[in-house]
C-alpha cells in the first residue's frame, strides 16, 4: 500500500514523495477542489465551488497526520483539508500521463467465427448471477458483441434481462421495435432486402449506444445475420493506410432521415472514425443507406469519397466480416457505435422472420459494469 514519505511545496503544487520513490505533483487549485468534504454526502455531488477562492490559494501549513493522510490548511477560508493517500495516488494525474495508454478494447476480425461460444453466454445465467451480468457487460463493453441463448421467445420478454442492467432508450420505432417485413416500410429493416452492414440512427445526434435484437422467429429461408468490428477496420487504416485514415476521422459527413410516419426531418453531421482524448475509438458512424449528399469543399471531394468507398470496401470484407444465423431465443447484443450489423434477403414466403429490436444508451453499460466490479 502507499504511503507518502515527504513533502515538499512549490509556488503552485506540492510534490508528494512516495514510499516506492515515485513523485507526484498536485497543484493547489486541484488539491482545494478535490477536498473531501467538498462533496455531499448522500448525492455525492460536488457542493463546493472553486470560484469563491482566488486562484492564487495556498498552504500555510501541510503536513503528514498521524494517521498517514496529507493535511493541509489553506491560505483561504479558514479551512483544512485531508487527503487519503490511497485515494491521492489512485488519482495521481502526474503519474496517470507518464504512463502508456492501452486500450481496453479487444478487436476481432472473421477468425471469430470459428469461436462463437466465445462471444455466448445464457440467458439464466445473467438473471440469476451478477457473475453473467458482469461477463455479459464485460463482452458488450470490451469486445462490442456478445449472444445471449436460450431467452424466452414471447414478445416483450428480453426486457427481463435488459433490466438487469438499466433501462432501455426510447426512439420513434417505439420499444421494442418490430423487425418484421411490412407493407409500406419505413426503414428498409422492415422489409425482406438484403441490409449492408451498417449502424442505426446514424442521423441522430446521439446514436444509441447498444442495440439488442431478440430472435422471436427466424423459419423463413435466408435472413442470416452479418457483423463486422469497425473499430478493427479503423485500426487496420490506421496502420496501413493513414491518408485514407485521417479524412475518415477529419471529414463530417452529413446523414439524414425522413420518415413519413413522424413530421420531422432529421439531420447531422459526424465523422466516419472518432476518437477519444487518448487516441482510442470512440464512435463509427457509418450507413450508406442514410448518407446525404455530400457538401465537402469540391477540393477535397474525390479523395473523401475514395476514403468513404474503401473504408465501406472493408467494412464488408470477408476478412473482416462474420456471418451467422440467429436462432429462436438468441439476443445479438452489441456496441451500436462500434459493430456494424446486416443481414442477407429472406424469402417471407419460405418461412415467418421476427425479432424485436430494443436500443440503450453506452453509459447505462459502462456504468452498471463499474458498479458491480466496485461490488467485488
Amino acid at each position: 500500500m502507499s504511503s507518502i514519505s515527504k513533502l515538499e511545496k512549490n509556488s503552485t503544487y506540492l510534490k508528494v514523495i512516495w514510499n516506492d520513490g515515485e513523485e507526484s505533483k498536485f497543484n493547489y487549485l486541484w488539491l482545494r477542489d478535490n477536498c473531501p468534504t467538498a462533496h455531499d454526502k448522500d448525492s455525492r455531488h460536488r457542493m463546493f465551488n472553486i470560484l469563491e477562492v482566488s486562484q492564487n490559494i495556498n498552504p500555510t501549513k501541510y503536513s503528514i497526520s498521524s494517521d498517514g493522510k496529507l493535511e493541509i490548511e489553506w491560505s483561504e477560508g479558514d479551512h483544512t483539508s485531508y487527503y487519503d493517500p490511497k485515494w491521492l495516488r489512485e488519482n495521481c494525474y502526474t503519474l496517470k500521463n507518464k504512463q502508456k495508454y492501452v486500450s481496453p478494447y479487444k478487436l476481432w476480425d472473421s477468425s471469430l467465427e470459428k469461436n462463437l461460444k466465445s462471444i455466448q453466454i445464457d440467458h439464466d445465467e445473467i438473471v440469476n448471477s451478477d457473475d453473467g451480468l458482469i461477463k455479459w457487460l464485460e463482452l458488450l463493453h470490451y469486445t462490442g458483441i456478445a449472444i445471449v441463448k436460450n431467452a424466452p421467445v414471447e414478445k416483450n420478454s428480453a426486457l427481463k434481462v435488459l433490466n438487469r442492467i438499466s433501462h432501455t432508450r426510447e426512439t420513434f420505432f417505439k420499444t421494442p421495435f418490430e423487425v418484421i417485413n411490412i407493407p409500406k416500410p419505413n426503414n428498409s429493416a422492415y422489409t425482406a432486402h438484403a441490409l449492408r452492414n451498417h449502424m442505426d440512427l446514424p442521423w441522430f445526434e446521439n446514436p444509441p449506444g447498444y442495440q439488442f435484437l431478440h430472435c422471436l422467429i427466424n423459419s423463413a429461408k435466408g435472413g442470416d445475420s452479418s457483423a463486422v468490428d469497425a473499430f478493427a477496420v479503423a485500426d487496420y487504416l490506421r496502420n496501413n493506410e493513414k491518408d485514407t485514415f485521417d479524412i475518415l476521422v477529419n471529414t463530417p459527413l452529413k446523414f439524414r432521415d425522413k420518415d413519413y410516419t413522424q413530421e420531422a426531418v432529421r439531420s447531422v453531421y459526424g465523422t466516419a472514425i472518432s476518437l477519444t482524448k487518448d487516441g482510442d475509438y470512440n464512435d463509427i458512424r457509418y450507413s450508406i443507406a442514410t448518407l446525404d449528399a455530400l457538401d465537402c469543399h469540391p477540393d477535397i471531394m474525390d479523395s473523401v469519397y475514395k476514403a468513404h468507398h474503401r473504408f465501406g470496401n472493408l467494412l464488408h470484407d470477408p476478412k473482416f466480416q462474420i456471418n451467422f444465423r440467429l436462432e429462436p431465443g438468441d439476443i445479438f447484443s452489441f456496441n451500436n457505435r462500434r459493430l456494424l450489423h446486416g443481414r442477407t434477403e429472406f424469402d417471407p414466403n419460405s418461412g415467418h422472420r421476427h425479432l424485436q429490436g430494443y436500443y440503450m444508451d453506452r453509459d447505462e453499460i459502462i456504468g452498471r459494469l463499474n458498479y458491480l466490479k466496485q461490488q467485488l
